[in-house]
């Protein structure tokens, strides 16, 4: 009697560096990629998703919890949509703030954003499509966070459209300055655009209005052909990782599963 083999969907991870130096801050990040379950086993391309906070994305001992996008990226894949590469990179501990600050505030006076994206598209961004079969056109290529992570995705694919075709926009500090609003407004795509961008109504007073107003901006950008805008909103969500984490999967399908 032969014992039957049960399938694993899991994805496999792989940490490429645990202190991947990066000039540009003059500090080191752990990077890790998170590749289909059968990379190995297949000579296909895929799709590519940049994320911040890694350490919150499927770490057990995440002090705030995590994600868990590892299991949802099993499930997805069970279901024939795990054909998308996940770069996860650890944010900078007590420098997180500053990291992924775009614009200088009276508050915070060190906005370093600008340096950690210049990491991203000159040194991260070749490095991934170097060592791993990616496609590295821009509307294969996706970029997301949550809080300071969603803004610095944000303001990254306003900045960089030529890079980024996908934004995966959740819960984005767009309290830090009004330039971001700006800058949606004078946001044009470079060509094809999938934005998916979430709320929770339980995050702040103010948090779901800006995020509103965010969207009322970037209906307008829906002249553009090929430009595509999806809000969600849980009312009950806080700003929390388990939220974030629920939140995932339908952003992913929609980024990745709506155009093909």
């Amino acid at each position: 009697m032969t014992e039957e083999v049960i399938q694993s969907y899991y994805p496999k991870i792989e940490v490429i560096d645990e202190a991947y130096e990066i000039h540009q801050l003059g500090r080191t990040r752990r990077i890790s990629v998170l590749l289909p379950y059968n990379y190995y086993e297949t000579d296909k391309s895929y799709p590519v998703l940049y994320l911040h906070d890694g350490q919150n994305l499927f770490d057990e001992y995440a002090p705030y919890g995590n994600w868990g996008i590892d299991k949802t990226l099993e499930k997805m894949a069970e279901n024939g949509m795990g054909d998308v590469i996940i770069v996860a990179i650890d944010h900078g501990g007590k420098l997180r703030i500053q990291e992924y600050l775009p614009y200088s505030t009276p508050r915070y006076t060190e906005a370093e954003g600008n340096l950690y994206l210049q990491f991203m598209v000159d040194d991260l961004k070749p490095m991934i499509e170097r060592l791993f079969r990616v496609r590295p056109e821009r509307e294969f290529t996706g970029i997301g966070g949550s809080s300071l992570g969603g803004l610095i995705s944000l303001y990254a694919g306003f900045k960089y459209p030529e890079f980024f075709g996908n934004m995966m926009i959740f819960s984005p500090s767009l309290w830090i300055s009004e330039e971001i609003y700006q800058m949606a407004k004078s946001f044009v795509p470079a060509g094809p655009t999938d934005i998916y961008l979430y709320a929770g109504g339980m995050e702040s007073a103010n948090h779901y209005g800006q995020v509103r107003r965010l969207d009322t901006i970037l209906q307008e950008k829906r002249k553009y052909d090929g430009f595509n805008l999806m809000f969600a909103h849980n009312p009950s969500g806080q700003h929390k990782e388990i939220h974030w984490g629920k939140q995932f999967p339908l952003a992913y399908q929609w980024l990745f599963y709506n155009k093909y």
